[in-house]
């Protein structure tokens, strides 16, 4: 994926709410990560293999489940991409190949950790089926979007060098599904995984 200019690690956790009125982590047994093809019809439809994170997110993470308002009453599954994706001089880096999208999730958390010798990389907002986008800003290190993936697409724009060596973008993204749409497991592989489920919507 990238054409060799993105690095990925993976895990997943379940979310409980604890009763100090935060929320407790649980990873979970480490799998392949799959996509249907109708969110992301570049890397849907088949297994990627990544390596799980050796970073820990999972205060970064709680801080969004607040700023989001998840529903307590019930578990959340999350997946966790740490993404670095370079760009050489005169090659850029694309970030988003599958184009303007949703992740397929109810809420998605996008937090940059680290840009070095980059421009581009500008996040950009569409509400569904518009032809522009309606923001477009680029996140500095520290810094994190918080989507309703139901309603709003994104992408974000190619990584470009500023130097004569290569530079790199590095960041963390989240993504949170109720537990009981089942996003983990046997079950939602073999449906990411079959040609009924991956066809995209015709509307």
């Amino acid at each position: 994926m990238g054409q060799g200019s993105r690095y990925k690690k993976f895990s997943q956790y379940r979310l409980t709410a604890s009763a100090d009125g935060g929320w407790s982590f649980g990873l979970l047994p480490h799998r392949d990560y799959t996509a249907f093809k109708k969110f992301n019809p570049v890397g849907g439809g088949m297994r990627r293999t990544y390596p799980p994170l050796d970073a820990e997110f999972t205060s970064l993470i709680a801080a969004g489940a607040r700023e989001m308002g998840l529903d307590r009453d019930e578990d959340w599954q999350i997946n966790v991409h740490q993404n670095r994706s370079r760009a050489e001089r005169g090659r850029p880096g694309p970030l988003t190949p599958e184009g303007v999208h949703h992740d397929g999730h109810e809420f998605v958390m996008i937090g940059v950790l680290r840009r070095e010798g980059v421009t581009g990389g500008e996040t950009r907002l569409w509400h569904s089926g518009d032809v522009k986008p309606f923001w477009t800003g680029t996140l500095e290190p520290g810094q994190a979007v918080l989507l309703d993936d139901r309603r709003l697409a994104h992408d974000v724009t190619d990584l470009v060098s500023t130097g004569e060596r290569s530079g790199h973008r590095d960041i963390f993204i989240a993504a949170f599904s109720r537990w009981s749409e089942k996003w983990y497991g046997d079950e939602h592989d073999a449906a990411a995984l079959s040609d009924d489920e991956n066809r995209p919507d015709e509307n």
